[in-house]
């Protein structure tokens, strides 16, 4: 006789689903067309139609915990086959995000980062905080003065980590904390599905199948097996290697700056900042290529988690570029104030990293590595 398992819908979760760009979820009948149609899909318990049946009935448990939500890289084949116009890349994107705010806490902040009406306010604490701390200790200087504009002369490079690196510690640690929730969700979903025989993660070979899967993402293979929205792959590698450029580039001064005592501004003709420049131009491009083919694509739920992310990076890499160039220009006023709005758009992106749709960078990551621990096969 076949083991009974009671099911307790959570119609919490099935409305916060359709609001967050799920609402068509009800239409599916469960054809299967979307996960014949996914050319990403794993033969081994393909996705999105068991997501699909999940998300209906509210199990709320059994999807977030789920790697499958993520190995999904929302290309639209699925949504675009479905007879049932049900979107079930839409949904999946739902159920994603609202997993990120499921795993980050504090909750009340992953609330207001997906709340456009909090904006303000989040925009508020980083220009609160660097004009508070830069007046009692005296690193912000409003009149630098000088032959040339030195930025640090305005805006302590001290001043600058007394925030980032706090704001990076934090990150890190939500992180961690949701990570090791996620990790174990996943695990004891795949025990309770036969999918797994080991009781606990090893490491060591989670650690080996996370190496195999970084050349995957990298390369981003997944976007070029895509068919509706195969123009997006450019987009994301260029937003996806700026960021690891300008990360590098960080990197590198602040060791040069804490270790070698060496302080910019840098020649233009010096490799760092030939990264730097390269990166930098690289985000604005992918950025604005994400915003150009969101606009097109009217068939797709765009909510204001994901204008957020692309306008932030939009931002992050116009105000940059700006800022040197009217280095160069010699306009100070102008410079000064570009740098304090990129700064405070670096504090964003940092401390807010883990509340954001930014997140599923390292939620997928994990998610790909434990699939292919598990023996999924999906690099």
């Amino acid at each position: 006789m076949a083991n009974t398992q009671l099911i307790e819908p959570d119609l919490g979760f099935i409305k916060k689903v359709g609001a967050l760009g799920g609402e068509d979820l009800k239409k599916c009948y469960q054809c299967a067309t979307c996960s014949v149609a996914c050319p990403i899909s794993p033969d081994q318990s393909p996705f999105p139609r068991k997501e699909m049946i999940a998300a209906s009935w509210g199990l709320k448990d059994k999807l977030i915990g789920n790697p499958d939500i993520w190995l999904c890289h929302n290309c639209g084949d699925c949504s675009t086959r479905c007879p049932r116009e049900a979107k079930p890349g839409d949904v999946l994107a739902a159920i994603r995000s609202y997993a990120i705010t499921e795993y980050a806490r504090p909750q009340a902040v992953a609330r207001a980062v997906n709340d456009p009406k909090k904006l303000p306010i989040l925009a508020a604490v980083p220009v609160i905080l660097f004009l508070i701390v830069g007046t009692l200790t005296g690193l912000l200087d409003f009149t630098p003065g000088g032959d040339r504009i030195v930025h640090s002369n305005f805006f302590s490079t001290w001043l600058v980590d007394m925030h980032m690196v706090p704001a990076a510690l934090w990150t890190i640690a939500i992180f961690a904390l949701g990570l090791k929730r996620f990790l174990s969700d996943m695990h004891q979903n795949a025990l309770l599905e036969g999918k797994t025989a080991k009781k606990s993660i090893e490491p060591a070979g989670f650690i080996q199948a996370l190496l195999r899967v970084i050349p995957t993402i990298l390369k981003h293979n997944k976007f070029s097996e895509c068919t509706e929205n195969k123009e997006r792959e450019i987009a994301h590698l260029l937003v996806l290697f700026g960021f690891i450029g300008l990360f590098i580039v960080t990197s590198i001064i602040f060791i040069v700056i804490y270790v070698f005592g060496l302080h910019g501004p840098w020649s233009q003709l010096n490799p760092v900042k030939w990264l730097a420049n390269i990166a930098g131009v690289a985000l604005i491009v992918g950025s604005s290529l994400m915003i150009k083919n969101r606009r097109a694509k009217t068939d797709q739920i765009s909510r204001y988690q994901d204008w957020y992310l692309i306008y932030l990076a939009f931002g992050l890499g116009v105000t940059g570029m700006a800022t040197e160039l009217t280095r160069l220009a010699d306009w100070a006023f102008l410079s000064y104030a570009l740098y304090f709005i990129h700064l405070v758009l670096i504090f964003f992106l940092i401390a807010y990293l883990p509340f954001s749709k930014l997140a599923h960078l390292v939620y997928r990551t994990v998610a790909m590595a434990y699939a292919e621990y598990t023996g999924r096969n999906f690099t």
